[in-house]
């Protein structure tokens, strides 16, 4: 069964918008998990644009299903996770002046900083995941620095606007996914997924997880949190009948 790890940064950046206190991510999350979600997925940017500590910290305490923190190799950052220490980690690139995560973090290039955060996050006790492109040089390289899990960017599949260009992401995806599972790491997934194109990718041998948040929150607005979980439960479980 493939676990649905609900991303709930965007219920943040709501309440951010006004600095008031609603609508509350704990809440969201609290509805989330009534929902079926079977994780909850927070990214904490070093400008904290959305996501605040104390809602790390508050979920930490409070949820009764997986904590995956979204992260930059930043030290401060890496400091607050090893602090809090959520059951995961996963390692992504940030710019500041970007709407959303852009591409995978180059796990190449930032091999240093990455197996630093990689070395402190482990020695805290958690299990860290890396953010990256489906691409067969960087899943060698999350494998050799120590990390347990990948998670291919699907931002190219989701933006295909061509059946043509739909095929080639589709197929980057199978075969990346092929390698990830012959290295031995588990296998996640996310990024632009939503209900309509989600069904093609939870068909993919070898995924364990599934993080998905802005499609879920706009869903949410006009349905409630609830049913908008449940109903992309329902699109992963449908696919894999």
């Amino acid at each position: 069964m493939i676990r649905l790890g609900v991303n709930i940064d965007h219920v943040a950046t709501v309440r951010q918008a006004r600095r008031g206190h609603e609508p509350d991510p704990i809440h969201a999350a609290v509805l989330a998990v009534l929902g079926g979600a079977d994780g909850i997925t927070v990214h904490l940017r070093e400008d904290r644009r959305h996501i605040q500590d104390r809602d790390v910290r508050i979920l930490r305490d409070t949820s009764p299903v997986r904590l995956n923190l979204e992260m930059a190799v930043d030290e401060a950052i890496v400091n607050i996770a090893c602090d809090v220490k959520p059951d995961e980690a996963t390692l992504v690139p940030e710019k500041r002046a970007e709407l959303t995560t852009e591409g995978g973090l180059d796990v190449i290039t930032h091999e240093r900083a990455v197996a630093r955060a990689i070395e402190r996050l482990r020695n805290a006790g958690i299990a860290v995941s890396l953010f990256i492109d489906p691409d067969v040089k960087q899943i060698e390289a999350s494998k050799r620095l120590g990390a347990v899990a990948v998670e291919l960017q699907t931002a190219r599949y989701s933006e295909a606007r061509t059946e043509a260009d739909f095929k080639k992401q589709l197929g980057q995806l199978i075969e990346a996914s092929a390698h990830v599972v012959r290295e031995g790491l588990h296998l996640h997934m996310g990024h632009g997924l939503n209900y309509l194109n989600v069904a093609d990718v939870a068909r993919i041998d070898g995924l364990a997880e599934l993080n998905i948040g802005h499609s879920i929150v706009s869903r949410a607005i006009l349905v409630g949190m609830e049913r908008a979980v449940r109903e992309m439960k329902d699109a992963i479980r449908n696919a894999r009948e």
